[in-house]
């Protein structure tokens, strides 16, 4: 995409942290994480403490243990032997990061309007400028009007995965943090900790933190879990401290439109914010999910609880941990669910209905076409069309499997090999491969300088430019000060006189660092912006 745009805000994809259903019952999907005057956001962006892969050697396999649950021992009266057992591997994820608070409406910076509200605004100059050391203020001038910066504080849970200090957490829990740390238990010494990996797509993220002799978790089969199946969630609800509650398995394979491969299991153990992030384990101790949701009409625990089963969990982190990243397969192909009007038309209940086929991609090659119904990938039958995206993201790529598909009324099976899918279109339901995020400056809008423009803003008449017309503030651009109404003049030492220009330029620089050089109230100054942080 281009970097910078033409009179218009790009925003990064977004994660959301609450998302309204639809419908009028009110209820409300929450990732159940804790934090403080947080807004909603699904901001990809990077933290500050990024640690590279896992260094060649033995790659990392979490500890399994695969064999059934015991579904006709009578029910306890305790559980603490297995909450002792297991408690130690459930830790506390405190993130922070620093937000702008909302710019004032761009009309206050006309002084015939702003005089009216003067009592209501912030006041000061350019935080640059020194008590003391200030120029007289140009009364022409139009005051600044950027908010202020403030420091948000989040928390959330974690799962121990190796005695080293690698530890499983939610990606909503750590999404756009300055800083990450971890606490063990009751301690209250925290650790530092670096972010290995994320993967959006999941809602999953590994950190690594400096320490040893940890209690690794064990992770069940969570293949082998069943609806009715007795499960405690561990975590730090609400910040209060480490807490278990007890449920059972109230659904499985739960979707609900917060990530691109879903696969929830559904709980009415409590899980409250805090908890994201948790462990939900079985009867014996085992891991079989990570507590990731909740919904609710107030914000705290209905009985609705959603975790990330445990073998999902593992296909991840290890991916993470040993490659640096998920490399799934890519079919090409966009499903939609097959509803009742639907399954009378096509002749069946289940399998994925294929709305649209991505030129050029395996599906396209292995003759798969718009209106064919896909039934089977390999052995696994397909239940829908979100199982469909699951089950080819699990398949590595470069694999060729076995397509059964229904054309028409007749059954026909095909064979594709699949490829890589592309990094874009893991923030993307239907799989479609995006456009690479190039060049720099993402998240900047620019517009040329008009007359009314000029005349509001009292821009000299030697200046000439690309005016900022919007930032998204949550851009390494904003956080690194560039703002709108800012005027920029050079790109990495080359002038830029018009929009057009700076647009072109931005495409042409590869980046991440670019060497800004913008007019601000009266005067010129260079910024560096640095887009890999």
């Amino acid at each position: 995409m281009p970097s910078v745009l033409r009179s218009r805000l790009v925003l990064a994809p977004l994660l959301a942290f609450v998302v309204g259903l639809s419908g009028t019952s009110g209820l409300t999907l929450w990732a159940a994480e804790g934090r403080s005057g947080r807004k909603a956001e699904k901001s990809a962006a990077k933290g500050k403490a990024e640690a590279p892969a896992a260094p060649a050697g033995a790659p990392l396999s979490l500890k399994v243990d695969a064999k059934p649950i015991n579904r006709d021992a009578p029910e306890r009266v305790s559980y603490s032997a297995v909450v002792r057992r297991t408690a130690g591997s459930v830790v506390y994820v405190y993130s922070s990061k620093v937000v702008r608070t909302p710019e004032l409406p761009p009309y206050l910076n006309d002084p015939r309007l702003r005089r009216f509200f003067e009592e209501m605004l912030p006041r000061g100059g350019d935080e640059d400028e020194a008590p003391g050391n200030r120029a007289p203020r140009n009364n022409n001038r139009a005051p600044r009007n950027r908010g202020s910066d403030q420091t948000q504080q989040g928390l959330g849970s974690g799962v121990v995965i190796t005695a080293d200090g690698y530890i499983v957490t939610n990606h909503h829990v750590i999404d756009g943090a300055d800083d990450v740390s971890v606490s063990l238990g009751e301690s209250n010494r925290r650790y530092t900790a670096k972010v290995v990996g994320r993967d959006p797509g999941t809602d999953l993220a590994v950190l690594k933190i400096e320490a040893e002799n940890l209690s690794p978790a064990t992770f069940a089969d969570s293949d082998q879990v069943e609806v009715g199946d007795m499960v405690l969630a561990i975590g730090n609800p609400f910040g209060v401290g480490q807490s278990v509650s007890r449920g059972i398995v109230s659904a499985l394979s739960r979707g609900m439109g917060m990530g691109v491969f879903e696969d929830f299991i559904q709980t009415d153990a409590a899980i409250n914010p805090g908890n994201s992030g948790g462990a939900l384990i079985d009867t014996d101790g085992r891991v079989v999910g990570i507590n990731s949701a909740i919904m609710t009409r107030s914000g705290s625990s209905a009985g609705i609880g959603f975790a990330i089963p445990a073998n999902l969990t593992r296909f991840v982190v290890e991916q993470l941990v040993n490659n640096g990243k998920v490399e799934r397969g890519f079919l090409g192909v966009r499903p939609q669910e097959l509803t009742d009007e639907l399954t009378a038309s096509f002749g069946t209940e289940k399998g994925a209905l294929i709305s649209e086929v991505t030129e050029g991609s395996p599906a396209e090659k292995a003759g798969i076409k718009s209106g064919d119904v896909i039934l089977r990938i390999e052995k696994t039958e397909i239940r829908d069309a979100r199982h469909l995206l699951l089950t080819i993201s699990k398949i590595a790529p470069g694999t060729e499997v076995e397509v059964q598909l229904l054309r028409g009324s007749a059954r026909e099976t095909v064979r594709a090999k699949l490829t890589r899918r592309d990094d874009d279109a893991l923030a993307r339901e239907d799989g479609t491969p995006g456009e690479k995020d190039e060049g720099v400056l993402n998240g900047v809008g620019v517009g040329d300088i008009t007359p009314e423009t000029r005349s509001r803003l009292q821009i000299p008449a030697r200046i000439k430019g690309a005016l900022i017309t919007s930032i998204d503030p949550e851009s390494p651009a904003a956080r690194q000060g560039l703002r709108e109404g800012d005027i920029i003049l050079e790109l990495d030492r080359r002038p830029c006189t018009n929009a057009d220009e700076a647009v072109k330029l931005s495409e042409e620089i590869k980046g991440p660092k670019v060497l800004v050089l913008v007019y601000r109230g009266g005067r010129t100054r260079y910024l560096a912006i640095d887009e890999s942080k």
